[in-house]
């Protein structure tokens, strides 16, 4: 009787000891996905901020290129 008690918490031990490692593995499964997707996210915010400062650079040159326009041709005894 002890015996057959003994085997069923053996038993029930080692699919505990299943369920614990299927569980880690799941885990560290998500903890890949997760990974893997901050890194596309990261990817992606890159060539964002990289267009965002290309645009940026573009504006700055068309000011600057605008603002000298303007001090050449209307700049008090410029064009008179």
């Amino acid at each position: 009787m002890d015996e057959d008690r003994l085997a069923r918490v053996l038993e029930e031990i080692r699919d505990l000891q299943r369920q614990q490692v299927e569980a880690y593995a799941r885990a560290l499964t998500n903890q890949h996905e997760a990974l893997r997707l901050q890194r596309e996210g990261m990817g992606r915010a890159r060539k964002l901020l990289a267009g965002i400062g290309v645009i940026i650079a573009i504006v700055l040159v068309m000011v600057l290129v605008l603002l000298r326009y303007v001090l050449q041709h209307y700049a008090p005894g410029a064009g008179l």
